[in-house]
């Protein structure tokens, strides 16, 4: 008898949803914000650079592929720190508060340049109210989209995800044919690049970019809603990864060809659209700001799908509020909620570049602890001892670059990350400490 190849009814995710999912969870806001800051600081090396932090997230994803796979738990990061260390209460809640006020972060920058995009070329661009409006506006419609269907989020992720690779390989491919410089000068600027920067200001810019691929690990969320999740986990994220790191490449390049690098450092993230105007009118600003739209909407989405999810079992666990756990239809309402919520305040209160650099270095941070945890249970997840050991020790690095870039670049920053993370870690002390009483109890009474 043959198999049926319908989904399951309770599977509406296939693999070109889930890849859309960690596309889209990527390809969002970082892209346009790191490009002005990587060639300030490495000119022509920017591809490099984009190049490694794309090695470098292929080595994290390495570890969540073994542990989400091993787990199968729609809480991802949060549940494979809860399960690979079950004693400490206090490693799983701070974990959860960390992760998910990073997603925070990041749907929100993802937000802003959405609204930044949108505004561009309107009389509105510099009115910072217009811009908080829309940034908000667009948070709660996809919030919206969220709370009304799974299968519809899907559907409409993979329109979006898809649609903007396309526009982004298009302004790519269209910026290397236009270029005002030719490959050869090209690399004869890396070497001289390479020359007054070295490899360590390389190295450095490769961590400050992995913010970029940032999101991947949203397709484990999903766990619950997805079809054979054994053969499409691996699948989505490193097909994810492999497409976003040639899109990332062949961009800076076309970038880098067409547009003076004085004006990509002066514009930073708005340097596509004005290249674009230069070289094709407004045409060419208006594909470049279309996909900027299409980038960060999608990344919204997918931000809000999946750590929505891994709040809801987090608060499960009893490391955030109760009222957090409430589902319907397995669509947790809450959460969605109040990640919208509180990334709508992050918008108003602005900072959203310390707020990102928070990001970035949670993100690094957490995925170490990810590739730690997978390397103590290797035998277990069927994990190489070279990759794991690879993978820790390549996170450790990239952290610690990030972390002497802000202090060496913005030492204010770092005290600001430094306070977030103090702020965070008392929260989560207090609920570690409030499940440990439960648990005394529980164990006292049996």
């Amino acid at each position: 008898m043959k198999h049926s190849i319908h989904r399951p009814r309770n599977r509406p995710l296939g693999l070109a949803e889930l890849i859309a999912i960690a596309i889209g969870g990527m390809v969002g806001g970082g892209i346009f914000s790191i490009l002005g800051i990587s060639v300030a600081l490495i000119g022509n090396l920017t591809p490099i650079a984009i190049f490694i932090g794309g090695m470098t997230a292929l080595l994290a994803a390495y570890s969540y592929v073994k542990l989400g796979v091993y787990y199968k738990d729609e809480g991802a990061t949060y549940s494979f720190i809860k399960k690979t260390f079950p004693k400490s209460h206090y490693a799983a809640s701070s974990v959860g508060w960390y992760i998910i006020f990073g997603y925070i972060s990041t749907l929100a920058l993802y937000a802003y340049t959405f609204s930044a995009y949108t505004l561009s070329n309107t009389e509105y661009s510099h009115d910072e109210w217009v811009r908080k409006a829309v940034a908000w506006a667009v948070i709660w419609v996809f919030a919206g989209i969220n709370l009304w269907s799974v299968k519809g989020m899907g559907k409409i992720e993979d329109l979006m995800v898809y649609t903007k690779i396309v526009l982004l390989i298009l302004i790519s491919i269209v910026l290397i044919r236009h270029g005002q410089t030719d490959l050869k000068t090209f690399a004869e600027t890396m070497v001289r690049d390479f020359e007054q920067s070295g490899l360590f200001k390389i190295l450095i810019v490769a961590a400050v970019t992995f913010v970029a691929y940032e999101g991947f690990q949203l397709v484990i969320n999903a766990v619950n809603e997805m079809v054979d999740p054994d053969k499409n986990i691996p699948r989505a994220i490193y097909s994810a990864i492999i497409l976003v790191i040639i899109t990332y490449v062949v961009l800076a390049i076309g970038a880098l060809l067409a547009i003076p690098k004085e004006q990509i450092i002066r514009d930073k993230e708005y340097a596509l659209a004005a290249g674009a105007q230069q070289i094709l009118g407004p045409v060419g600003a208006a594909i470049v700001i279309a996909g900027a739209i299409l980038a960060t909407s999608s990344a919204i989405s997918s931000t809000v799908f999946g750590s929505s999810r891994q709040m809801a079992v987090i608060a499960e666990d009893g490391y955030f509020p109760a009222f957090l756990t409430k589902r319907r239809n397995h669509i947790p309402y809450n959460a969605i909620i109040t990640m919208s919520v509180l990334a709508s305040l992050l918008i108003l209160t602005g900072g959203l570049e310390m707020i990102l650099e928070f990001g970035s270095i949670t993100f690094l941070l957490v995925s170490w602890l990810v590739a730690y945890a997978n390397h103590k249970i290797r035998t277990k997840t069927r994990s190489s001892a070279v990759i794991t050991t690879l993978a820790v020790t390549g996170l450790g690095i990239s952290g610690l670059l990030i972390l002497y870039y802000e202090f060496t670049h913005k030492p204010e920053r770092m005290w600001f990350t430094l306070s977030i993370y103090a702020i965070l870690s008392l929260g989560a002390w207090l609920y570690a400490k409030r499940n440990e009483r439960k648990h005394s109890e529980a164990v006292r009474r049996g």
